[in-house]
């Protein structure tokens, strides 16, 4: 009898555990309210539940020199400023986020993070005349964040900047000048500045990664993302440039060993400079006057940029 009992509950341990696989890798359909997509509905794949990665509403924060006791200076991150406020969002805490819904000088930003793209940029969260809050959905799309909104509840594909799903559906996002930089680098530069505490109103193993090294693999992120681009290697760090519906990469390891390249794209000039003190890679648009004008790409691993955009050029 006991032999019974027991043999019966594997069974149902094991139903529960096949269940809970399919789900989790899209093998088993999720009910879904349809609505107008600019892509595929098939290409947006349910992960997990809608914020079941929380995103960070009430960001604090803290002194470099107070962050040092727990943040190594080869640790990388987000770095934005704006007007005389200086902040460093480090991957170690958005890898469990992936969204932060902060303000800075009095105005909304949209900080975001993909960890299995390396795709982290921030936004002006302007939906409608109004500067919002953003969700993670729990979804991707070919491998990278889709954020839903806090408006329309529209979902937005972070490596594009655009909504994909909703009401919104082909609206964008203006993205903001920011850089992916080593703490110890920025911390430099901006001894006076911010960084973003743990105390997230979450308790997270902060310092490890939730995917571990399956998730982390490049390997299984390109299996979600499609496309097999063989022009560079699928983890190439590069910097996109969507202009008049033509995308363009530019390696930034090519860059840096060059020190500045000036580049004919989509009839403007691009200026792409490496600043050595931060060890990183910055984009200007010349002006017809002669001046130039930062502008921010869409950094990311090859694979991920060539998946959302299967024609892109690519600078040799």
């Amino acid at each position: 009898m006991k032999k019974g009992i027991l043999f019966l509950a594997i069974i149902l341990v094991a139903a529960g555990f096949v269940i809970w696989w399919k789900l989790f890798h899209n093998q088993m359909p999720i009910p879904t309210q349809e609505t107008p997509s600019r892509v595929p509905q098939s290409e947006i794949k349910n992960l997990l539940g809608r914020d079941s990665i929380p995103s960070i509403d009430n960001p604090i924060f803290m002194a470099p020199a107070e962050a040092s006791g727990w943040l190594d200076d080869s640790e990388p991150g987000i770095a934005f400023s704006r007007g005389a406020t200086h902040r460093f969002y480090p991957y170690q805490i958005l890898v469990w986020h992936e969204i932060v819904n902060d303000t800075a000088e009095g105005e909304r930003t949209l900080v975001t993070y993909c960890p299995l793209c390396l795709t982290g940029f921030v936004f002006d969260p302007l939906v409608k005349g109004e500067r919002i809050e953003f969700g993670t959905s729990g979804k991707l799309w070919k491998s990278n964040l889709v954020m839903y909104d806090r408006k329309t509840d529209s979902l937005w594909s972070q490596i594009l900047g655009e909504a994909i799903a909703g009401e919104m559906i082909g609206a964008k996002l203006e993205l903001l000048p920011s850089d992916q930089v080593l703490f110890g680098k920025w911390r430099a530069t901006h001894p006076d500045g911010q960084v973003l505490s743990r105390e997230t109103g979450a308790t997270r193993f902060y310092g490890t990664s939730p995917y571990g090294d399956y998730f982390s693999s490049v390997g299984f992120a390109r299996s979600l993302a499609g496309g097999r681009d063989t022009r560079l290697t699928p983890d190439t760090f590069i910097f996109g440039i969507v202009t008049d519906g033509k995308a363009k990469a530019y390696p930034v390891e090519a860059v840096k060993q060059k020190g500045e390249v000036v580049d004919e794209f989509a009839g403007q000039t691009l200026v792409l400079k490496y600043d050595k003190a931060l060890d990183v890679v910055r984009v200007y648009r010349r002006l017809p006057e002669g001046g130039q004008e930062r502008i921010n790409p869409f950094s990311s691993f090859w694979f991920a940029w060539t998946a959302a955009h299967q024609d892109t050029e690519l600078y040799k």
